[in-house]
């Protein structure tokens, strides 16, 4: 069996009757409220050890959230894959061509004048998204 996040939670899904889509779609409003409140739950438990906690339990915490993130793209049947390697490609554009990085006082990378924004609804149309349509 992989161990790739995506294929993990697929098998859960399957596994235990939830709901898999293959195709992004918007899903029932109670629906998407629901994926919500388990990513604020598990985001929550994140923030509760993320600073005093030990660190086999915030490893856990960041381990739920991914699967739970993982999850929620699934019933909404976007490859959350191809979504990051988007993300990625944009964000290693934060890098000049002279390789300078801006950083904020707390040291997150900015956007800097090259930055390319990402394309997700371009991610999603190749995934068979329309735009605009509903649940």
């Amino acid at each position: 069996m992989s161990s790739s996040p995506a294929e993990l939670v697929r098998a859960f899904h399957l596994a235990f009757g939830l709901d898999v889509r293959s195709t992004p779609t918007q899903v029932p409003p109670e629906m998407a409220a629901h994926r919500a409140e388990l990513l604020a739950e598990e985001a929550a438990e994140v923030a509760e050890v993320a600073v005093t906690g030990p660190l086999d339990r915030l490893a856990h915490e960041l381990a739920d959230v991914v699967y739970v993130a993982y999850g929620t793209a699934l019933v909404h049947g976007i490859d959350l894959d191809a979504v990051i390697a988007e993300i990625h490609r944009s964000n290693m554009t934060k890098r000049g061509p002279d390789g300078r990085i801006a950083r904020r006082s707390d040291g997150k990378v900015l956007k800097g004048e090259h930055y390319e924004a990402p394309d997700v609804a371009g991610v999603l149309r190749r995934q068979g998204w329309t735009p605009g349509g509903g649940a």
